[in-house]
């Protein structure tokens, strides 16, 4: 199995990251990728960009070197109501939200605080992905949410990164993953790059889904009409037809 498109993709525009668009787009190319999320840090987390950033996102062509390039963000939990911090007007103006919490933005509680977080956001209709739920830290009962995932039609992100920089995210991460085979609740896998070498990565997520007999079927991006259909029916972008227009 290998994916078509990295839907979690950092730039310079988080301090954190150190390559451009343009720098991510082109290693994208290089990896045979079909498509690209920008998806930058919201700015609950200290570095990440101004809200104008996200208002602006619309100045990037939709198409690059033949790749549909998606215009996103990485919103920040913010508490247990499943506030995230980006308005609906920015949201409004996104194509792919990712969502996860990040200690700057939200200091870890206990189990039952995490759950009810992501049971709100689950009812969230901007909220597109679940984003690298396995953190330990956050840790939330993860039957009940998957459950809810899976009832407001959420997608669960595995991402490359998690099994490097998160202590205990492996193990976890194959739990959640478990559930998701249960309950035919659809997955992405991405590499949540910070630098453009890693875009497309997806080594460690694909063993270990690969290790529990994960359907390929419900791996969202592993499939190119599978994906592309996704993306015209819920986001209204038909990567063919803009494709004809270059």
């Amino acid at each position: 199995m290998k994916i078509i498109a990295d839907t979690h993709c950092h730039t310079i525009a988080s301090d954190h990251a150190y390559s451009t668009v343009l720098e991510n787009v082109a290693y994208a190319e290089k990896r045979g990728l079909k498509c690209i999320a920008i998806t930058d840090h919201a700015p609950g987390i200290t570095d990440g960009p101004h809200y104008w950033h996200f208002l602006n996102l619309k100045v990037i062509p939709r198409i690059i070197n033949g790749l549909l390039v998606l215009r996103g963000a990485e919103v920040n939990i913010l508490d247990d109501k499943g506030t995230v911090d980006l308005d609906e007007t920015a949201l409004n103006a996104l194509d792919w939200v990712n969502a996860s919490f990040h200690v700057p933005s939200c200091p870890p509680q206990d189990e039952a605080y995490h759950t009810r977080a992501y049971l709100n956001l689950a009812k969230n209709p901007k909220i597109d992905v679940i984003a690298h739920s396995g953190t330990e830290c956050f840790r939330y009962d993860y039957e009940t949410g998957v459950k809810a995932f899976k009832e407001y039609g959420k997608l669960v992100e595995f991402n490359n990164s998690s099994f490097g920089i998160r202590a205990g995210a492996g193990k976890n991460c194959t739990e959640i993953a478990k559930l998701c085979k249960k309950y035919d609740v659809p997955v992405i896998v991405s590499s949540d790059a910070h630098f453009a070498l890693s875009v497309g990565e997806a080594g460690h997520v694909l063993e270990m889904l690969d290790e529990i007999g994960f359907p390929e079927e419900l791996v969202l991006n592993a499939d190119e009409e599978r994906f592309f259909g996704y993306i015209k029916e819920k986001k209204n972008i038909d990567y063919y037809e803009l494709i004809k227009q270059i």
